[in-house]
């Protein structure tokens, strides 16, 4: 588990065509599809476990029991081997500010999905890829061409599609969803100037202790103590998102991103059947039409910028940062 994080600076070194690849083994392929299966399975769990004690706890509460046991376990895993070293940086400012996002985009989450049925969060937080290539665009005055513009009006149409607004009561949990994608999208742009000098254990674990820092302010607006299965529930929530982003980076790292990248979206499925069967949510003609128009686009926008010229590797990071969005935090 430890070779996880030194992954994150290899992942999505890969040519022009993101596909057919030389060198690439077959074994490898199908070995980052099924991570990446359970990815998102791991995913929609550790929604779903966070939907579940925030209707018990108060939101701060649960934000701070994930981060914390997230925090543990990938500090269990990098410390021995780096020691207090990976703290080692030249930005800490840029540190703070991206945890301080973070952590706001994580309780942004945690609301939405409170609020609103599981599924639907989640296909609105789907939207981050669209907002980080919509704000490239205008923050690194990146160029886009009509492919890229296309991709992203018809994902925003996708996403007006799910939030509805036309309905007769707009969900106050939707907005939350859209401003944690925003966010998010924001974060991703913001990290990509990291990458230079930053190493990605340093930045996981920077994420990692200041998301959990700001978030045990949270426990000053309320706290309960929760029961033994509570807490039991509220430390896997964490754990589960930690897996989650193992799985992730596991699947990036055995193969392209395009190869893998539908299966991710399988976070939309399990969600569907978590919330159907856990809390009797029955799927809306309007929230399918819209999640398939948002990942249509996510799709289509991660295979055109697989297939544009890199002039120097990325960093599993920015891997996908288009079209392959982590949907919890």
């Amino acid at each position: 588990m430890e070779r996880m994080m030194s992954d994150l600076t290899d992942t999505a070194r890969h040519p022009q065509n993101p596909i057919a690849i030389p060198g690439l083994r077959k074994d490898d392929v199908v070995r980052g599809i099924y991570c990446m299966i359970a990815a998102s399975a791991m995913f929609a769990l550790s929604s779903a476990l966070s939907k579940w004690q925030a209707a018990l706890y108060p939101v701060g509460e649960v934000m701070f029991f994930r981060s914390v046991s997230a925090f543990a376990l990938c500090a269990a895993l990098i410390l021995p081997a780096t020691g207090m070293s990976v703290f080692k940086t030249r930005r800490p400012r840029a540190h703070l500010a991206r945890g301080l996002s973070q952590s706001i985009s994580q309780t942004f989450t945690v609301i939405a999905v409170s609020l609103m049925p599981l599924a639907g969060a989640i296909a609105i937080n789907f939207s981050a890829s669209l907002w980080a290539a919509l704000l490239s665009f205008i923050w690194l005055k990146e160029r886009a061409g009509i492919a890229r513009w296309s991709a992203l009006v018809t994902g925003f149409v996708g996403v007006l599609v799910v939030v509805n607004p036309g309905a007769d009561s707009l969900q106050i949990g939707a907005l939350f969803a859209l401003a944690n994608a925003v966010m998010y999208g924001s974060v991703t742009v913001a990290v990509r100037g990291m990458t230079a000098t930053e190493s990605a254990k340093t930045l996981l674990m920077w994420q990692m202790l200041t998301v959990t820092f700001f978030h045990s302010f949270l426990l000053l607006f309320g706290f309960r103590m929760p029961a033994p299965v509570d807490a039991i529930m509220l430390i896997l929530s964490g754990l589960t998102n930690a897996a989650a982003q193992y799985f992730w980076t596991q699947a990036l790292h055995l193969a392209p991103a395009a190869a893998v990248s539908p299966f991710y979206y399988l976070t939309l499925v399990w969600a569907l059947a978590i919330g159907f069967f856990v809390w009797g949510d029955v799927p809306t003609l309007w929230l399918l039409i819209g999640s398939g128009i948002v990942v249509a686009s996510g799709l289509f926008l991660l295979v055109h910028e697989s297939r544009r010229p890199t002039k120097k590797p990325i960093s599993g990071e920015q891997t996908g940062e288009y079209g392959l969005q982590k949907v919890a935090g």
